[in-house]
């Protein structure tokens, strides 16, 4: 079966249902193969983001629908807006996807990250869950073109034009 758009939301009903279950890096991606609860083998090809519960497929008998498959997650409470803002250079600096709420901030778990917030005083523990909501972090790209003018015979000058794209 492919499934190519998204239908709806689930939110429960009387007709038989199935998950297909991703990981919360492939919601993003175009094209998909996977397994669902049933033992079908289901391709998802869309040009929408993937969240929980997006329904896939429905007829008059059934209903398949995403789970997004918990995770490890570093996740760090926060008192104040200024230890906030430290958190997210930190990690933004470290090009992470975070999950960020009025006192908490989630990324991905990896042991450096994990023991890098440690030693710098935060308060971060591993926990095992969905990570919904998150922000994809991107590396942002610089060019820096230079030009160079003027007569070498003697007066040299530089225009120096920097590009900055984001």
């Amino acid at each position: 079966m492919i499934a190519e758009k998204i239908c709806g939301k689930f939110s429960g009903s009387e007709k038989k249902t199935e998950t297909v279950v991703i990981e919360w890096f492939e919601r993003d991606k175009k094209i998909l193969r996977k397994i669902s609860s049933s033992g079908e083998e289901v391709g998802i090809r869309t040009e929408e983001t993937l969240n929980q519960n997006d329904i896939i497929y429905e007829d008059d008998k059934r209903i398949i629908y995403i789970d997004i498959a918990p995770c490890d997650l570093v996740s760090v409470s926060v008192s104040d807006m200024k230890e906030m803002g430290r958190l997210c250079f930190e990690l933004g600096n470290r090009h992470l996807s975070l999950s960020i709420d009025e006192h908490t901030v989630k990324c991905p778990y990896d042991d450096p990250t994990f023991e890098y917030l440690k030693r710098l005083g935060f308060s971060a523990e591993k926990v095992h869950e969905k990570f919904e909501g998150y922000i994809e972090c991107r590396a942002h790209a610089h060019t820096n073109t230079h030009s160079h003018s003027g007569s070498h015979d003697g007066e040299h000058h530089h225009g120096h034009h920097h590009e900055h794209e984001h």
